[in-house]
């Protein structure tokens, strides 16, 4: 069965025949279509972070299986969540076919090992979530996953660029924007990719808001690892709170360095130890912390 991403994209036939300018303009002709068709999956992507948010907020993790282009990107926008979000395997954790010839050594083979698949899921229990990423909607080492995933009670998601994938039979929810052909035929890099990339965002996004990893429009729990960043939690305090920077700066060493920290106790007027308690009652939420704190202060002693 031809998948559709494998599927021959007449406006193409003489792309070897153009100059570079119409080689781009054709490429980014096709990739127009791409947000409309991840748009059309908005009640798929909205039922998938609904199936995923209480899990993670339990303990459970979202473990994400692929192989080829789009093993790459899940593992790419899970390695992001730690920058950006704060959260590492213990919340989410990314299992790629063949991933030990690394990202520049991709081992194409690996996809095809179904039993490699089922032993990435063996570590799954019922209060986790396994997401399948697979464009063709076919790939083994995503079945044997999804499988071993279902066996041990885990709930199953698959993102696919093939509404009629076998895979979908697998999965309680199923993401399938419809790319349709590559400009270059099989290619999944470009518009599958470009529409894998999109729901990624979209959902992983979606999920560290909604459990608390973020404040407002700001990443709070970003990991100030070098200069830059920490000149950006600087910035990030100012703003929140409505601080000098000098003055965000000194509540941020007040705080040991300790974004969200900071933050609960500029905003509810606590210390350090009691921002602390409050955000790690919160699940690391600072405007749950902050209710939790305000509640506290209303309510009369005893």
């Amino acid at each position: 069965m031809l998948v559709p991403t494998e599927g021959v994209n007449a406006a193409t036939a003489d792309l070897d025949l153009r100059s570079s300018r119409e080689i781009i303009e054709v490429l980014l002709a096709e990739e127009r279509s791409v947000p409309d068709a991840v748009a059309a999956q908005l009640d798929a992507i909205e039922r998938a972070a609904e199936l995923i948010v209480p899990r993670l907020g339990s303990g459970g993790r979202l473990h994400v299986f692929g192989a080829g282009t789009s093993g790459r990107l899940a593992l790419l926008d899970v390695v992001e969540l730690g920058p950006t979000f704060g959260v590492g395997e213990e919340m989410v954790l990314a299992h790629l076919a063949g991933a030990s010839g690394g990202l520049l050594g991709a081992d194409e083979s690996a996809e095809d090992d179904v039993a490699a698949g089922a032993l990435a899921a063996a570590a799954l229990g019922s209060g986790d979530v396994a997401l399948g990423v697979s464009a063709s909607g076919t790939t083994p080492y995503v079945v044997g996953a999804l499988e071993a995933a279902g066996a041990r009670g885990a709930a199953r998601v698959l993102l696919t660029c093939n509404p009629a994938a076998p895979l979908g039979a697998l999965a309680e929810v199923v993401i399938a924007p419809e790319t349709g052909p590559e400009v270059i035929t099989g290619s999944t890099r470009l518009k599958a990719g470009t529409a894998t990339k999109l729901v990624l965002n979209a959902l992983s996004t979606t999920v560290m808001v909604r459990l608390g990893r973020a404040y407002s429009h700001y990443m709070v729990h970003v990991e100030a690892a070098n200069e830059k960043l920490r000149q950006r939690c600087v910035a990030i305090m100012a703003s929140a709170a409505g601080l000098p920077e000098a003055e965000a700066a000194a509540r941020l060493a007040e705080a040991g360095g300790e974004l969200p920290t900071a933050l609960v106790m500029a905003l509810a007027g606590v210390r350090a130890d009691q921002a602390r308690q409050a955000l790690a009652a919160a699940n690391g939420g600072v405007r749950r912390a902050i209710a939790a704190l305000h509640g506290a202060a209303a309510r009369p002693s005893a």
